[in-house]
């Protein structure tokens, strides 16, 4: 990837900042610390900006803007300034590189593809580190098939084979828009969209389902008028719940034996029948 003219003065701006000695960092995270000092936060931020750059250059090769990925990893940094304790005696270098690489990542999985990939620890191991192990190995003086180095990738990452191939597939290729056009003849050819079948009725089924369910819906509320209070609720409770009741529970509740409940569900649905038939010209019960 090229680096723009506005990315090298970047790059150039971020590696003219002067060097902090020991002693002036730890006082200027002293005053930010006790102080909020806004201004000495920046300071040290400014002078470790030559390490958000370096950071940056390692994840270039994905192919994203360089001016952005030095965005993400100034938001890092900044996050370590706000939470570095100069009580520790560490350099601020040294725990800030964490954070510069962590938002860099972060930024490089969203972004690298309209797929997300896996966001857990292993997975971005895996993301970040496959094409480098998978290079060492091939400098190896053995000839490896390919399993063969899924699995020792697998075995350095502490992940399974199948997510070293799936990751592997997803790095050897690139996103392919549906609606970009097959032969690029213009507006009006065909893209991948066109070609992918579904499952889902066509949009005159759709209707003709609706109309159909409406109709069927007025029919059995006509014919459950023809019921007395008992038969409803035994159809209902038989018939249209989502977990029907067994004849014995209606049996208890009503205060029948479950062969009374047998005989009047069937009345029931003879009465539905017979009510459907008359009052619906062309119905059939078959």
């Amino acid at each position: 990837m090229t680096t723009s003219a506005a990315d090298r003065r970047m790059i150039k701006l971020a590696m003219s900042a002067p060097y902090l000695e020991r002693d002036e960092e730890q006082a200027l995270a002293q005053a930010w610390k006790q102080h909020s000092d806004q201004e000495a936060r920046n300071r040290i931020a400014m002078a470790h900006m030559r390490l958000v750059v370096s950071m940056a250059t390692k994840f270039r090769n994905f192919g994203l803007p360089m001016s952005d990925l030095v965005q993400e990893g100034y938001i890092g940094l900044l996050e370590a300034a706000a939470r570095f304790d100069p009580a520790r005696e560490v350099r601020f270098s040294t725990y800030a590189t964490w954070w510069i690489r962590a938002s860099i990542q972060d930024y490089v999985l969203r972004n690298w593809s309209i797929v997300r990939g896996g966001t857990s620890s292993a997975q971005k191991a895996l993301f970040f580190n496959l094409r480098r192990l998978r290079a060492r190995l091939a400098r190896g003086d053995r000839y490896l098939t390919s399993e063969a180095v899924h699995q020792e990738i697998a075995a350095a990452l502490k992940v399974s084979p199948a997510d070293v191939r799936t990751m592997d597939a997803r790095l050897s290729s690139s996103d392919i828009s549906l609606q970009a056009p097959l032969s690029g003849d213009g507006e009006e050819s065909a893209n991948r969209l066109d070609f992918l079948a579904s499952d889902a009725p066509l949009p005159d089924e759709q209707v003709s389902e609706m109309i159909d369910g409406e109709r069927r819906r007025k029919w059995l509320g006509m014919a459950m008028a023809r019921l007395n209070e008992r038969e409803m609720t035994i159809i209902k409770a038989r018939r249209l719940a989502d977990s029907s009741s067994t004849l014995e529970e209606l049996g208890d509740v009503l205060g029948i034996s479950k062969e009374r409940v047998r005989q009047i569900e069937n009345r029931a649905l003879e009465k539905l029948r017979s009510a459907l038939v008359s009052e619906t010209p062309g119905f059939s019960t078959a």
